[in-house]
């Protein structure tokens, strides 16, 4: 059976929301970041002592969203691209997520709502937010005319960028000069899937 490390309040949600929408049996094997991660045992997993990670069969893998790019491929239920060219804009979409999109939704995250009060920096907090407008702007121009970002089926590029995303609302980050994004992150969360796997949080 496929063990999936880590804890829903994690980026391991996002592997646990794609295990869901395959509906394969796995074991979340309860592992907390920065205690259980750091032991001789989970290590041997994941070397970098980071969560989540993957485990299926001979194959183990960490980060999040290549573990979701090899669930996608693997256990194929209509998430993953039908063409070449769309698994690169798969692989596209997810690494943006990464690099463009992330940083600015945690920053704002971390000084709104995730550090002790008397950590938090508004002025940061409020850059970061402010710097998140260009990649949402990118996005919400993706999105126009279309439901979701390689078309009309909701696909692993879709949910590795609103995993993301989705963080946009918690930290306090106006969406509405977003509606294509807006209307897109809705009909992401409405699928069976991911309320599924937010009832783990």
């Amino acid at each position: 059976m496929i063990k999936l490390y880590g804890v829903p309040r994690s980026r391991a949600i996002r592997c646990l929301w794609m295990l869901e929408e395959l509906g394969v049996p796995y074991e979340n094997v309860k592992t907390m970041f920065n205690t259980d991660s750091r032991s001789a045992e989970y290590l041997k997993i994941n070397p970098n002592g980071r969560i989540p990670a993957l485990v299926d069969g001979d194959v183990t893998l960490w980060e999040s969203l290549a573990i979701n790019l090899y669930l996608a491929r693997k256990y194929d239920k209509g998430l993953w691209p039908k063409t070449v060219g769309d698994e690169g804009h798969a692989f596209k979409w997810s690494i943006w997520a990464m690099t463009e999109a992330e940083e600015p939704v945690l920053t704002a995250l971390v000084h709104r709502v995730f550090a002790p009060e008397a950590e938090r920096d508004a002025a940061k907090a409020a850059d970061a937010a402010e710097r998140a407008k260009v990649p949402f702007a990118v996005l919400n121009g993706q999105l126009a005319g279309r439901n979701f970002l390689l078309g009309k089926d909701f696909t692993v590029a879709d949910l590795n960028v609103a995993v993301v995303i989705g963080w946009a609302t918690l930290s306090g980050i106006d969406l509405t000069p977003f509606p294509n994004v807006t209307a897109w992150l809705s009909r992401c969360s409405e699928r069976p899937g991911y309320v599924k796997a937010m009832s783990l949080m």
